[in-house]
């Protein structure tokens, strides 16, 4: 079975960092692009930052200067390395890939989702 993971999250004071991780499980042949999404309370979930397989990079807004998405494909894993964080940023994460199967079929996902909370 193909999954994700996140992991990562937790309190934060703000300026503080966090480094997320989503990590791909299963019989995998491929990763394609991969998203970092958040869901604050009460708010629609909105994408943060995705990463192609190429690498091209993409960033909401709210998240350039402050976030950085990167890749080791070698780990099936997608990180997002987030500093400077404002209270805003409080929201819980999810992971959304485009994968391909080692049976070729193509797989869209979403991890269970981590919880970033930024307070003093």
């Amino acid at each position: 079975q193909v999954q994700l993971v996140e992991s990562g999250g937790g309190l934060v004071q703000p300026g503080g960092s966090l480094r997320l991780s989503c990590a791909a499980s299963g019989r995998i042949f491929k990763i394609n692009a991969v998203g970092w999404y958040r869901q604050a309370p009460g708010k629609e979930r909105e994408l943060v930052a995705s990463i192609t397989s190429g690498r091209s990079t993409n960033y909401a807004d709210s998240a350039k200067g402050r976030f950085t998405i990167s890749r080791d494909n070698a780990k099936n894993t997608v990180y997002l390395q987030m500093s400077s964080l404002k209270p805003e940023d409080t929201a819980v994460y999810y992971c959304n890939a485009g994968l391909i199967g080692v049976d070729l079929q193509y797989l869209e996902l979403w991890g269970q989702g981590t919880l970033v909370t930024v307070s003093s």
